[in-house]
């Protein structure tokens, strides 16, 4: 995610956004730092400092099942499957973690089980030699191809891992050649030294300074409500030619408005991991985490538009400056609106608070919409162009239209995950 600051955005008193009194507090600040600190990257970000430290702190604790001779005991050689349990199941968040820890838990109990009663039903049919194999092959077949095939299936992606790891348990457990007491001797050790090693990542992970990724998904989701308002000012400043050194704020917001569109496969992944997770800070069981994919689903759809918009300034086909400076008042008046709207929509989201869209909000959206479509009626786009001229200025406006009927549903996507998630609401 890209580097930014939600800036809690105060009214000036102009005609485009309706007059709100709100003092700065030191919540607004600390929203400010945790959105700045979630947007550094490398070896800034002082999360994955702490990360580092508690994967080795983690290793750290799972080598006394080889050095203290009581666990060893227990586990035996196997001890080995309790480092690779947490080398491979401790992620960056303790949703992931905990989402493959249960995964793999279940994977290794389904996969030992079923290939425990594969193995001792092909002593039972095949006996010793070939007809064992025989059996054992079409057991291997049969299940191998069934999983495969299941992880291919929508429903079943999240446990991917899971199913996964059943088809490695089984087949090292069926195709071991192993007498069935054995078989279960080393199926109980292996469990018990993955779940040893399961134990000491969520232990890690969950008390030692956790990276929530329901928090990280907020955050993200939050920030971009910004980021998608400084792009419409850039883009804004860049056609109607303001000074030179806009146009670098213009290009650099421009590129953080791509991010955005990028951010599908992100989210979803944060998403599927905060539903893993227990009850923590503001984030309870059964949280609606699905109306968070909605919103972003929407904030990518106006990032697009926003691109496009991008396109259509890009283009040399474009009026004169003089005409362009026709339509600069209406134009950036409407600007002014989505922008401050997309600022409060940001600022309510990240401190979770009602933000009343339908009684503050969407009356000045369509208002702003309106008086876009008045400006573009043929009698408005005959007198401020020539007949080569016009297409580009309609492709314009009409693009901030679309963008203003775009933000009107977004708002209420916002106001019914206020709803949902019962958010406090703004005192006005």
């Amino acid at each position: 995610m890209s580097s930014s600051v939600v800036i809690p955005i105060q009214d000036g008193g102009e005609e485009a956004a309706p007059k709100m009194a709100k003092k700065e507090s030191l919540e607004d600040n600390l929203s400010a730092v945790v959105c700045f600190l979630r947007g550094m990257k490398g070896e800034h970000d002082v999360r994955r400092v702490v990360h580092s430290v508690k994967v080795g702190v983690a290793l750290v604790l799972v080598s006394l099942l080889f050095l203290l001779d009581p666990l060893y005991n227990q586990v035996g050689d196997n001890a080995m499957w309790a480092s690779m349990t947490v080398v491979v199941i401790f992620e960056f968040s303790a949703g992931a973690t905990l989402s493959k820890g249960l995964n793999r838990g279940m994977g290794t109990i389904l996969g030992g089980g079923v290939g425990c009663i594969a193995a001792v039903f092909a002593q039972e049919i095949g006996g010793v030699g070939v007809g064992n194999a025989v059996v054992v092959g079409i057991a291997v077949f049969i299940f191998g191809v069934a999983a495969t095939y299941a992880r291919s299936v929508p429903s079943i992606k999240k446990y991917d891992y899971g199913v996964m790891i059943f088809i490695l348990t089984f087949n090292l457990v069926v195709v071991s050649g192993l007498r069935a007491g054995e078989v279960m001797r080393i199926a109980r050790e292996r469990l018990l030294s993955i779940v040893m090693g399961f134990v000491i990542c969520i232990f890690t992970s969950f008390l030692v300074l956790p990276n929530w990724a329901s928090d990280e998904l907020h955050v993200s989701i939050a920030c971009k409500f910004e980021h998608l308002a400084c792009s419409i000012e850039g883009l804004l400043d860049k056609y109607f030619g303001v000074v030179a050194d806009k146009e670098n704020k213009a290009d650099g917001s421009f590129k953080i408005c791509k991010s955005v569109l990028h951010s599908k496969a992100k989210d979803e992944s944060l998403a599927n991991f905060a539903k893993w997770e227990p009850w923590h800070g503001k984030f309870g069981l059964c949280y609606p985490w699905d109306k968070y994919l909605q919103i972003g689903e929407l904030l990518r759809e106006l990032a697009a538009i926003i691109v496009s918009l991008e396109v259509c300034i890009q283009s040399s086909r474009q009026p004169a400056a003089d005409l362009r400076q026709s339509i600069k008042e209406p134009c950036e008046s409407v600007a002014s609106s989505l922008t401050w709207t997309l600022r409060e929509l940001g600022e309510s989201f990240m401190k979770m608070r009602r933000c009343q869209s339908e009684a503050l909000l969407l009356p000045k959206l369509k208002s702003t919409r309106l008086e876009l479509r008045h400006f573009m009626s043929p009698s408005k786009l005959a007198q401020a162009c020539n007949s080569g001229e016009d297409l580009a200025i309609s492709t314009f406006v009409f693009l901030l239209t679309d963008m203003v009927e775009k933000l009107e549903g977004l708002a209420k996507e916002v106001e019914g995950l206020g709803k949902l998630a019962e958010f406090k609401t703004n005192d006005l």
